[in-house]
């Protein structure tokens, strides 16, 4: 027998609904959701999971780790930083970076974490 993924019917608990509704926080969703758009591409994702591993790379260095030219490497770096997952400072003439805050360390292992369990659970 085939799994059905969809009500046959439709019913809604309008209260549930309304109060869902009532509670979502519209003015965050969209800047939410580039937030995960931007760990979506594998480059910064593997970025963003570099930077959970050492406290802070250079732009040559995360250029090495990701097999990128140190241009590229800046240009997700940047993008990263712009949504506020990523900060910097330079020293002399290197530009160091690192993670935001401990949200996003959080973020990275606990998206990595969930792999392994509905991996785990599929084996």
């Amino acid at each position: 027998m085939k799994e059905h993924d969809v009500c046959e019917v439709t019913c809604t608990v309008d209260d549930k609904v309304d109060r869902v509704q009532s509670e979502l926080p519209l003015d965050q969703i969209l800047d939410v959701a580039n937030l995960f758009k931007a760990l979506s591409d594998d480059t910064r994702l593997k970025i963003a999971y570099a930077l959970t591993l050492e406290e802070e790379l250079c732009v040559c260095d995360v250029a090495n780790i990701v097999g990128a030219t140190t241009a590229t490497a800046s240009h997700h770096l940047r993008h990263l930083k712009n949504l506020g997952l990523a900060k910097f400072h330079k020293e002399g003439k290197l530009v160091y970076y690192s993670l935001d805050d401990e949200h996003v360390r959080q973020l990275i292992h606990i998206a990595f974490a969930h792999h392994q369990e509905v991996k785990s659970r599929h084996e």
